[in-house]
């Protein structure tokens, strides 16, 4: 039985920002199996591409997790254009997509959690939500919900069944532009209250200063300290795994705490987290 199993397309990224530009492997699934993988816990990847891209999924081996390809007629590919050094806002361009998933492609073998790591409406069928929270607890990034492709470009739009789909979700994780989409509220505190009147039962929100987390009438809050902004593409899936893998075997209190120093590291060199709990510890003391 696994820890975590992860569900979500790999996409060969194409990041423009003051800073420059990079071309890397990226996606929700590559940011949150190292950061997960790396803090202990049992990951097993399920993603689809295309069966020439099939070598690229090394980088899930070579940080410690396992994976399931999935065939697919192409691999996503998104251009992500950051126009401010505070990363906090992006144009998103959909280049090219895999094929979505469905039930009958993931494995029942078990685990404690399931992360949906959507980078689009319909690569992940909503339906998927339901049925996996029958096996398991599931974790949902809100991109995946609020990710919507016009002619090519990714425009950001209300999760229209959010009070369908968030009761069956366990772990919910926005930033604070989505949060401020899916309630109408600026106040990072009052949206997470508000998503979990929806159903979810912990809502994390991340903020470029800081991570807080709803989590029944508790509120805990953990500051962001990195030194420079060179790696936060991939902020967001890098924290919420990183606290879904501490929080196995730790309070909530101390796995934000720890999520959000491993993301500040993460944050200070471009791709995946290459730490050890060690450097996590440094960081927080």
């Amino acid at each position: 039985m696994h820890d975590i199993i992860m569900i979500g397309h790999v996409s060969r990224d194409i990041i423009e920002s003051p800073h420059g530009m990079q071309r890397i492997l990226g996606g929700p699934v590559v940011y949150s199996a190292a950061a997960a993988a790396r803090s202990g816990a049992d990951v097993l990847v399920v993603t689809r591409v295309a069966p020439e891209d099939r070598e690229e999924l090394r980088v899930f081996e070579e940080n410690g997790a396992a994976v399931l390809p999935l065939d697919s007629v192409a691999t996503t590919s998104i251009h992500n254009l950051y126009e401010t050094s505070d990363h906090e806002r992006r144009t998103v361009k959909l280049l090219q997509a895999a094929d979505p998933y469905a039930l009958e492609d993931l494995p029942d073998t078990g685990a404690r959690i399931y992360q949906l790591g959507g980078l689009f409406v319909g690569d992940i069928p909503e339906s998927l939500i339901e049925s996996l929270s029958r096996r398991g607890e599931v974790a949902l990034d809100a991109q995946g919900a609020v990710r919507h492709v016009v002619d090519g470009r990714m425009e950001f739009g209300d999760w229209q069944e959010k009070r369908t789909y968030l009761p069956f979700v366990t772990y919910f994780k926005t930033d604070a532009a989505e949060a401020e989409l899916l309630t109408g509220e600026t106040d990072r505190v009052r949206a997470a209250r508000t998503l979990q009147e929806m159903g979810a039962r912990e809502v994390m929100v991340t903020h470029n200063t800081e991570v807080i987390l709803a989590a029944g009438d508790e509120l805990y809050r953990a500051p962001l300290t990195p030194r420079n902004l060179t790696g936060r593409t991939g902020r967001g899936d890098t924290c919420f795994a990183a606290y879904l893998a501490w929080n196995l075997t730790h309070d909530r209190e101390e796995a934000l705490r720890y999520a959000a120093a491993l993301v500040s590291i993460k944050m200070e060199t471009p791709g995946v987290f290459q730490g050890k709990p060690a450097d996590v510890f440094e960081r927080i003391h």
